[in-house]
């Protein structure tokens, strides 16, 4: 368990898609779940919400982008590369039901975390409206496998290379005037989420995000995790990933995942720095 069977690099290589072989995570696990994984024995662990699972193959895909000193260091495994620890699937699973129209917002990576929770909202009958953001055009990942699990896919560029020329918000905005919309799922950077919460919780609308906070063992027992969610703290291993976005502090949470920049940079610096020796 833990080998690397296919491997894709997107986004100009800054983002990376993984399938992994790992038959009893694959069969168990559920859309909304994550996994925890290790480079190798010194490395960081990380957590990675699955972006697909397949039982029949036994294998699980996770997507990543490479930002710090253990992302690249998951970057330099290729297929036939084994993780040095996976462990899964963690957390809560998404509440699936039909509800009737549900939107779905996703902008970077978070694509890859709605996607599993888009395709399960559509089967169950539900009217699915999908609104993706990116920076750019060739920033955009999984379009086709959006397109396929909503029933209406708009995409929002923030350079206009496609789409709409502007923010996720936008669209959210609009498709909420013209609809009545019974559940938002918004899941990407923490302003994007914010700013889809403040949206509709003008309209009552009830609206899921998930959240990636600082993690070590993903059991509840470090509380690293931690994040306010309706004044009381809450543990994103645990009592997550997905929380109502109407009551994150989504401002604290930011500030807490800032606390380590300085000290990421410079373990990275000091990675590539070895690695030139």
């Amino acid at each position: 368990m833990g080998k690397i069977v296919a491997r894709e690099e997107m986004a100009q290589g800054t983002i990376i898609l993984n399938e992994i072989d790992a038959p009893r995570i694959s069969r168990k696990a559920k859309p909304g779940q994550f996994v925890i994984l290790q480079a190798d024995e010194t490395g960081e662990r990380i957590p990675l919400t699955m972006a697909d699972t397949n039982p029949e193959k036994g294998t699980i895909t996770i997507i990543y982008m490479v930002i710090g000193k253990s992302t690249t260091r998951f970057k330099e495994l290729m297929v036939g590369d084994e993780y040095y620890a996976l462990i899964g699937p963690l957390g809560k699973p998404t509440h699936i039901e039909n509800v009737g129209k549900v939107v779905c917002v996703g902008g970077g990576t978070g694509i890859a975390v709605l996607h599993p929770i888009t395709r399960a909202l559509k089967e169950a009958g539900n009217e699915v409206t999908t609104i993706l953001g990116s920076r750019t055009y060739d920033l955009l990942i999984m379009e086709e496998k959006m397109k396929a699990a909503s029933t209406t896919l708009n995409i929002c560029t923030d350079d206009g290379s496609h789409g709409h020329h502007g923010f996720v918000t936008d669209v959210l905005k609009d498709v909420l005037e013209k609809n009545d919309i019974d559940l938002v799922v918004a899941i990407g950077p923490i302003p994007m989420m914010k700013f889809c919460s403040l949206i509709t919780k003008e309209k009552n609308i009830k609206t899921l995000v998930s959240l990636n906070p600082i993690m070590v063992d993903g059991t509840g027992m470090c509380g690293c995790c931690r994040v306010t969610v309706g004044n009381e703290t809450k543990f994103a291993c645990v009592d997550g990933p997905e929380f109502d976005g109407h009551k994150v502090n989504f401002d604290e949470l930011a500030k807490r995942l800032a606390s380590y920049l300085e000290d990421e940079k410079l373990s990275l610096e000091a990675y590539e720095k070895c690695k030139l020796q």
